[in-house]
Parts: structure tokens; C-alpha cells; sequence
């Protein structure tokens, strides 16, 4: 009887594990585009720091990254048990603040005289110039911001992640929310790391003796500043697929309009749908960052009016 009841138990268990390898799967599939956003935006964090402080920046960043998790696991669960359609609109407030994001890269890059001038972007490459500065008190700042950037990014993730195990119960959502957070947190970071220090170990290979080190070392230094565009490009890529996409599937007329239309094209509908997505995405960021644009300028007016 007990040997029955131990074989009971280990087959329960045996399913739950699959159903959360399956779901895990899933849910690691449907968060792809938003960990290349993450990948970028925390590579281009360390950009300009000092290579002895890129790797503790990482780790503080990371450390923190840890943190945002440990919050928004069990938040998340909370409002799924609690009060499940918040999910939902959850989901939609991100797929807007990231296609506001990739907009505002977008014109920063073709445009940048649209936006206001980057006062903390120009502080720190002065900073970074002068060596009278402590740059550990003043990275401290970098850090924070880069850790609230990735509370919104690691928010969307295990947003996303759980719409994947929608219709799972409690504990295999646990399971599935928890191995996504761990999983994204050491792979985005360990990455990050790796790629800040791809030209430190090339000038490495390149002072050494041997020619095929040389070469090597040739490759990586030639290829950081290539990998480091990619990642920028494809992050902002990314944010209006994904951003584009949640909204697509969250505002139903929406949806079925893309489908239709990507209906039409026959073998190339799932690229259609992709491409249709990205506009959606664009169009919102642009919209989204016209109106913080114009009330941040109104309300920059407004302050220097009272300062007069």
C-alpha cells in the first residue's frame, strides 16, 4: 500500500515536472524578444565605463536584477490568484512603455535634436574624462537607474512568462515563474559580462606570441564594437515586435485586422504578422513619445516661469 501511494506520488510529481518543462519552454519562447531588449540595454550600461569598473557595475546591476525578481515572482502570483484580468492589463501598460522605448531610440538616433538634451549621458562621459572624480560614488547613480530599467524589463518578462502558464495551478506557476527569473538573470548578466570584456581578453590574445592568438584576438577586438550595434539594433527591434505584438493580441478588432491581413499573403503570413506587429509598436512608441515629449517641454516652461 505504501509502495503504491510512493509510486502515486512520484508519478504526480513526474507530470507536474513535465508540465512545467513544457510551459517553461513556452514561456521562455514568448520572452525572447524582450531578453534581447535586456541583453542590449544592460550591455550598453557598462558603455564608456572604466574597464576596471565594468565588471563591478555588472555585478551591482546584476545583484540588484536578483532583487527585482525576488519581488515580482510573488507579486505576480499574488495578482493572478487575486485578481487575474490585472495580468492582462499589466501586460498591455508594458507592451506601450516598450514601444515608447524603442520610439525614443529610434528618434535619439536619426532625431536626437526632437528630444531633450541627455544631461546625465553628457555628466557622465565628463565624469569618465576627469580623473579627480570618484567614479564608484558616481556610478552608483548609473546603477540605480539601470536597476530600475531592469524592474520594468524583468516585470514584463515575468508578466509575459505568466500568461504562458495561465491556466496552470499555483505551484507549477511558482516553478515555471522562478526558473524563468533565474534562468534570464544569470544568462542576460553572464553575457553582458562576456561581451564588456571581449576586447579586454582580444588585446590579451593580441600581445601574445603566438600568430593564431593573434588572430583570434584580432577577431574580438574587430567584433565587440560590431556585436555591441547588433545588440542595440536587434534590442530595438525587439521592443516593437514584442511591444507591437502584445498590444496586437490584447485589443481584439486589432488582432483579427493584423490576421486578415496577413491572411492575404500566403506563405509569408507569419512574417507579415511579425512585420504588421513592429508598426503597431512603432506607431504607439511614436505617439506615446510625442505626448511625454510635449508635457515634458510644458512643464520646462512651466518651471522656468516660476523661477522668473
Amino acid at each position: 500500500m505504501a509502495g503504491a501511494s510512493l509510486l502515486t506520488l512520484l508519478d504526480d510529481i513526474s507530470v507536474i515536472l513535465d508540465d512545467v518543462s513544457v510551459m517553461t519552454k513556452v514561456a521562455a519562447k514568448k520572452t525572447a524578444g524582450v531578453l534581447g531588449d535586456d541583453l542590449a540595454l544592460n550591455a550598453e550600461q557598462v558603455t564608456g565605463v572604466r574597464a576596471e569598473r565594468e565588471l563591478p557595475v555588472v555585478w551591482a546591476v546584476a545583484k540588484g536584477s536578483f532583487l527585482n525578481k525576488l519581488i515580482l515572482v510573488p507579486a505576480a502570483l499574488l495578482i493572478s490568484t487575486v485578481y487575474p484580468p490585472l495580468v492582462t492589463f499589466l501586460l498591455m501598460c508594458g507592451g506601450v512603455f516598450l514601444s515608447y522605448e524603442g520610439a525614443e531610440k529610434v528618434i535619439h538616433k536619426f532625431w536626437p535634436h526632437i528630444l531633450p538634451h541627455d544631461e546625465a549621458q553628457e555628466a557622465h562621459r565628463q565624469a569618465n574624462a576627469d580623473d579627480n572624480v570618484d567614479m564608484v560614488a558616481f556610478e552608483k547613480q548609473k546603477i540605480k537607474g539601470a536597476i530600475r530599467t531592469d524592474f520594468i524589463l524583468s516585470a514584463e518578462i515575468i508578466v509575459i512568462a505568466l500568461s504562458a502558464a495561465a491556466g496552470a495551478a499555483l505551484l507549477e506557476k511558482t516553478l515555471v515563474l522562478s526558473i524563468i527569473a533565474i534562468a534570464i538573470t544569470v544568462g542576460v548578466y553572464g553575457l553582458v559580462a562576456g561581451i564588456v570584456k571581449m576586447d579586454d581578453a582580444g588585446l590579451y590574445l593580441r600581445q601574445q606570441a603566438s600568430g593564431f592568438k593573434q588572430k583570434v584576438g584580432d577577431f574580438l577586438l574587430s567584433a565587440a564594437p560590431k556585436l555591441m550595434k547588433f545588440l542595440s539594433i536587434a534590442g530595438t527591434l525587439a521592443m516593437f515586435l514584442v511591444g507591437g505584438g502584445i498590444l496586437v493580441h490584447g485589443i481584439e478588432f486589432l488582432h483579427h485586422e493584423v490576421e486578415d491581413l496577413a491572411h492575404l499573403t500566403g506563405i509569408f503570413e507569419s512574417v507579415t504578422v511579425m512585420l504588421l506587429n513592429a508598426v503597431v509598436g512603432l506607431i504607439v512608441g511614436l505617439v506615446v513619445l510625442a505626448i511625454v515629449t510635449m508635457i515634458g517641454k510644458w512643464r520646462g516652461g512651466n518651471d522656468q516661469k516660476a523661477a522668473h
